[in-house]
């Protein structure tokens, strides 16, 4: 690994590691169970739509028309937006480790995630991640989707800074291993105690006193 001390910039995961997923298969299901979906039919038609979805090509509203609203319902689609927005949730500590290492090191954070663009706005609103995430690579924004290379070669363009002074925060191995093979420097994110350790021993101590 590169000397920590090059270390300049973040590139953080949103879902997963600072916040709960925003639309995962825990939470399709509880959706079945609330609103008396049919669970497979509702996973099958999911995974046909929100890639697209999440590559920005489709809305909320028409991945809904798709996935949940191609017959009657009892319910409309703004409860069933609710909802999914209900169930985004922060992992304890992580928003409030990358604001201090940020404040600490002077670091330039980037996020590099995965997400719909109305589940998108609705976290960054919600929890206030663009009062110290410094730009946000979202699938939905840039039409990429990880594993796609190109989008952390983007992220790269975008931070303007060299891959060696990058250090990604990340939960799924596949993503670390594409980010690992540009030369980004990747933790995989586990849980909030292991992190702080990792993120100690490459120099970004959480708890050094600043001078």
């Amino acid at each position: 690994m590169k000397s920590p001390s090059r270390i300049t910039t973040l590139f953080v995961d949103i879902g997963g590691v600072l916040l709960s997923d925003g639309w995962n298969h825990e939470s399709r299901m509880e959706a079945a169970a609330t609103f008396d979906l049919d669970a497979q039919e509702l996973e099958n038609r999911h995974h046909q739509a929100f890639d697209t979805y999440e590559s920005g090509r489709l809305s909320l509203e028409a991945y809904l028309e798709q996935v949940v609203f191609h017959q009657r319902r009892a319910f409309t689609p703004d409860q069933f937006m609710r909802f999914m927005f209900g169930r985004s949730r922060p992992i304890p500590g992580m928003i409030e480790l990358i604001r201090g290492l940020k404040a600490r090191y002077a670091l330039k954070v980037v996020a590099v995630s995965n997400e719909g663009r109305e589940l998108n706005a609705h976290r960054i609103r919600t929890f206030k991640l663009d009062g110290f995430v410094d730009a946000f690579i979202s699938s939905c924004f840039v039409h990429l989707r990880k594993p796609d290379p190109e989008i952390f070669r983007l992220a790269l363009d975008i931070a303007q800074v060299p891959a060696p002074h990058v250090l990604y925060l990340e939960n799924t191995p596949m993503f670390i291993t594409i980010a690992e093979g540009l030369g980004i420097q990747s933790l995989r994110h586990a849980d909030y105690d292991s992190t702080c350790r990792n993120l100690a021993s490459v120099g970004l101590n959480p708890d050094e006193t600043l001078p």
